[in-house]
């Protein structure tokens, strides 16, 4: 029999999905009593179901395992700092201090439990882990939701990639349920018990939100595991509000431990790393030209045989999703402590926390800097105020995002390096950053050149004043005597002669700065050769001309 053909053998021993859903966090208020959204969410009130996390690398030495040693050292040194940050040492002043990355848990969801369009029977996947991922000075956290499940058919996995990571529906099938979206997801206690359902067939409360606030509405089921974060545009009250910063669609990472990876055909290679969902048996989810080159762009098979007696083990990527295949009959790829499922759940999954972040902050800064730019009134001071003051703060921001976490590569390891550069071309992420530092340079150098014009502006009135002030300095200076003499009269009349003097002066002068614009261009025809004595009276007398308003026009 062929290989790749034969339907019965399409069973997965183990699966394995971990979602990533970055989300943009809203700017706390100025005066707000935390200054980071971590700090709010680490008060552990009632109805706050996370915890801030203590990995393996805070215990104490003597529970630190090999596996943890393997993770760490599969990085670059500055991506070490950045992932786990740096304690100890004699030189303080070079040390890098804790890890910029604080992570939440909550263990209150045991399962998911899923039912599908196709079949009635619902699906019970374990809840292995649910998290939280903060950046230090990065308005962006990521969700990341891990499920497992055992015993379960090829089409049951490539339904569950395509259905379960979805925030919201993208339109609604003719029985009312949500496109592409499962038919019902529901969050499960430990003792059984139903937490959150999802409302994926509530079709007037999707549009009625995005027709009040141009905004999308999430699922209840999601919205439920974010709390107490709430939406941006939620009336619930809540510590820490959020919004969506890309596609509705969550990027993920897959594992499948096969009975028989040779079952596995190029459509159904095509199907789990470009996430369509299950199809007919054998069929490509796409025209061939558009599959054109698939393996060369979307598969690393540095240590897949498909001919072989054993496969191997296949990883593939497309940015949004990356996928690891291999045979539940091989100990090291099903090995949780030192094989490919623990590196799995540990170093690929970094391998795309860390482009996906990359990602998530471009964006969240561009959305920063279109938000300033909207509301920039040129006519407006306060406004001019706090457009400079926002677009300086964006400026500081990105440069402190470009040397605590901007990185184009973070191994040296052959393999880490390959998929983590794969994900980044898919992504696009080097394209995002040039472009974002253009605008931002775009805006600095406006800034800058704002700047220089108020000043030349404070130059030339000053110029003006210096001139006027000069005219009267020599008239004076010239008569060399005391107009006054008053040198010897009572302290009084010294002081009257003074402000007597002082006044005319002051309104003088601050005359001369009102008119200072006009007096410039009076200055400079004066100093124009080609100007005739008419033209250059006539300046003069303009400088006294009221200006015409628009009204006055008609």
């Amino acid at each position: 029999m062929e290989r790749g053909t034969n339907a019965s053998e399409q069973h997965v021993r183990h699966f394995r999905q971990i979602l990533l859903w970055p989300l943009q966090l809203m700017p706390l208020a100025e005066r707000a009593p935390f200054a980071s959204h971590s700090q709010m969410l680490e008060q552990q009130t009632a109805d706050n179901p996370w915890r801030e996390l203590a990995d393996e690398f805070s215990g104490a030495p003597g529970h630190f395992h090999e596996r943890h040693y393997s993770e760490f050292v599969t990085f670059l040194p500055y991506v070490q700092r950045f992932l786990y940050g740096e304690i100890g040492g004699h030189d303080t002043v070079a040390r890098y201090g804790e890890s910029p990355i604080r992570v939440f848990r909550r263990h209150d969801v045991a399962k998911a439990r899923m039912t599908f369009k196709e079949s009635g029977e619902p699906i019970d996947f374990e809840i292995v882990r649910l998290d939280l991922y903060f950046f230090y000075d990065i308005d962006v956290v990521i969700l990341v939701v891990e499920i497992a499940a055992d015993d379960l058919d090829l089409r049951q996995v490539q339904e569950t990639l395509y259905r379960f990571g979805r925030s919201y529906p993208p339109y609604w099938d003719d029985d009312g349920s949500g496109g592409h979206c499962l038919k019902r997801a529901e969050w499960l206690g430990p003792d059984g018990r139903v937490l959150a359902v999802s409302d994926y067939e509530k079709r007037d409360k999707y549009l009625s939100f995005v027709g009040r606030f141009r905004s999308p509405c999430l699922s209840a089921h999601w919205e439920f595991l974010l709390r107490p974060l709430v939406l941006h545009h939620s009336a619930e009250d809540g510590p820490v509000r959020y919004r969506q910063i890309e596609y509705h669609r969550m990027p993920l990472l897959s594992y499948l431990a096969m009975d028989d990876p040779h079952s596995l055909s190029r459509g159904d290679f095509a199907r789990l790393v470009l996430v369509t969902g299950a199809g007919k048996r054998g069929s490509l989810p796409y025209s061939d030209q558009h599959l054109d080159g698939f393996e060369a762009r979307y598969c690393f098979d540095r240590f897949w045989h498909p001919q072989a007696e054993e496969p191997g083990t296949r990883l593939l990527s497309c940015g949004h999703a990356f996928v690891m295949v291999g045979s539940a009959h091989d100990p090291y790829f099903s090995g949780l402590e030192k094989g490919l499922l623990g590196q799995f759940r540990h170093q690929f999954f970094l391998l795309a926390l860390i482009p996906h972040f990359h990602k998530a902050a471009l964006l969240m800064l561009s959305d920063r800097l279109v938000t300033a730019l909207n509301r920039l009134d040129i006519g407006n001071a306060e406004s001019v105020k706090q457009f400079k003051r926002a677009i300086r703060q964006i400026l500081e921001v990105f440069l402190r995002f470009s040397h605590r976490y901007w990185f184009h590569e973070i191994s040296d390891q052959a393999q880490a390096r390959a998929l983590f550069a794969m994900t980044r071309d898919h992504l696009g992420t080097e394209a995002l950053y040039s472009e974002l530092r253009e605008e931002i340079q775009d805006m600095s150098q406006y800034l800058d050149s704002d700047s220089l014009r108020r000043q030349a502006n404070t130059v030339v009135r000053l110029t003006v004043v210096t001139t006027a002030g000069l005219i009267a300095t020599i008239s004076t200076g010239f008569l060399g005597i005391n107009l006054i003499a008053a040198a010897d009269d009572p302290l009084p009349d010294r002081i009257l002669f003074f402000l007597l003097v002082l006044i005319p002066s002051a309104l003088v002068t601050g005359y001369a700065v009102v008119k200072s614009k006009r007096l410039s261009d009076f200055l400079e025809a004066l100093s124009d050769e080609r100007l005739s004595p008419r033209e250059k009276l006539s300046t003069l007398a303009s400088v006294w001309r009221r200006k015409k308003r628009p009204s006055d026009a008609g």
